[in-house]
């Protein structure tokens, strides 16, 4: 008997791109050839990328004539085969942008081998540094780059065998409809002037504190009521959708305007709910909202609720975007806040400051969220701000350092 079996060796390529935005160009201009400032980074096909940007060239030879633009791996791997295109963006709105394209030239010349972390690709004449300040890819001492790498991977793939689909699960939908349909509730919450109808077994389930409250040593599983103080009604009902769904909820109907900052507040308001029940997971979701959410208005307001719930993702998040941002943060009323009201957390915006400052080349670039560079020195700017300043507690924070 004859038995024949076939498969196929696929080799295809994981594809993602970054954008990154220079800011305050002009002020780059002189720091040395071989110097750069570095993009946040991006994860492309398991590893890490950024894009480096030497305002004076890579080599001393070019004579800051041309500027250079890499792409570096910035993470450990061995051997990482990748395609790379890097896109000068045009800002006229003609859509001329400025396109070096491996992908193109695959067949002729195959992907790039990045032998180890700290590898790079790009061009070290990558535009010519007079013709770059007077053409529309400058506007407004900025420029921005588009990169796409696309790091090859190898399958093999067999004969398909038959298969069955499987619906994507309804549990959380299903539960809900308990709760909004109040069928079989056996508890009330009285939250100001509103009630809510929910399971004790349910909410039990979910979080350690009403576990305790109805069925720990000191509980009441008789209990058919409880009131609850010192939370708003509307965050109550938000949490109590994420208990029998285990979604974060659409923040704006929550919210009570469409102005951006009131998701911020809302947010922060549900976080503290989190952390008063124990909901671990509802809390590191509106961490990772709240860090999307940053502004020069809201981080102070942010950074001292992550201090007091011990969100310590989100408050490093928080004192990187306030060092960033120094100049802008240190005129708004958050910070008067923080001075007025949170000693420590100014003397550790300080400490952060300090410890980005120690890094080799982090007076040419600051990392940022967007990827934008907005500032050369920004401890700097921290010094001209402080100077301005008459607040004794600042200048005491100050001469610790």
């Amino acid at each position: 008997m004859i038995v024949n079996s076939s498969s196929k060796s696929i080799n295809e390529t994981v594809n993602g791109s970054h954008t990154f935005t220079i800011r305050g160009y002009s002020l780059a201009k002189g720091i040395s050839p071989g110097k750069y400032l570095s993009s946040d980074t991006f994860t492309v096909g398991g590893y890490d990328w950024a894009v480096y940007f030497y305002p004076d060239g890579k080599n001393l030879e070019d004579n800051s004539a041309y500027v250079s633009v890499f792409i570096a791996l910035a993470s450990e791997g061995t051997d990482v085969r990748a395609l790379f295109e890097l896109t000068l963006l045009d800002q006229s709105g003609k859509e001329k942008h400025k396109v070096h394209s491996h992908f193109d030239r695959a067949l002729e010349s195959g992907p790039y081998t990045l032998k180890y972390k700290g590898s790079m690709w790009g061009y070290k004449r990558f535009y010519k540094r007079t013709a770059l300040e007077s053409s529309d890819y400058l506007k407004d001492d900025c420029l921005s780059m588009h990169c796409t790498v696309g790091v090859v991977r190898n399958r093999i793939e067999g004969p398909r065998q038959y298969s069955i689909p499987i619906p994507p699960s309804d549990m959380g939908q299903s539960l809900k409809h308990l709760v909004d349909s109040e069928l079989g509730s056996d508890i009330l919450f009285r939250v100001g002037d509103e009630t809510f109808k929910a399971h004790k077994l349910i909410l039990a389930a979910r979080s350690p504190v009403f576990r305790a409250q109805f069925f720990g040593l000191v509980g009441n599983t008789k209990m058919d009521e409880v009131t609850l103080e010192d939370i708003d009604p509307s965050i109550f009902k938000a949490m109590l959708l994420f208990l029998y769904s285990d979604e974060l909820p659409d923040i704006q109907e929550f919210s009570d305007s469409t102005v951006d900052s009131a998701s911020t507040v809302t947010l922060q308001n549900l976080l503290a709910a989190a952390d008063r029940f124990g909901l671990d997971r509802l809390k590191q979701l509106c961490e990772s909202k709240l860090c999307e959410e940053i502004s020069v208005d809201t981080v102070a307001t942010t950074l001292s609720l992550a201090d007091q719930h011990r969100c310590s993702q989100l408050k490093e998040v928080c004192l990187k975007f306030a060092s960033a941002n120094l100049g802008v943060f240190m005129q708004s009323e958050g910070f008067k806040y923080l001075e007025e009201n949170c000693q420590s957390l100014v003397a550790e915006l300080l400490e952060t400051i300090a410890s980005v400052d120690e890094k080799p080349g982090s007076t040419l670039s600051r990392k940022r969220s967007s990827s934008s560079i907005i500032g050369i020195d920004l401890m700097a700017e921290w010094d001209a701000a402080a100077a301005e300043s008459v607040n004794p507690v600042v200048r005491r924070v100050r001469r610790r350092q």
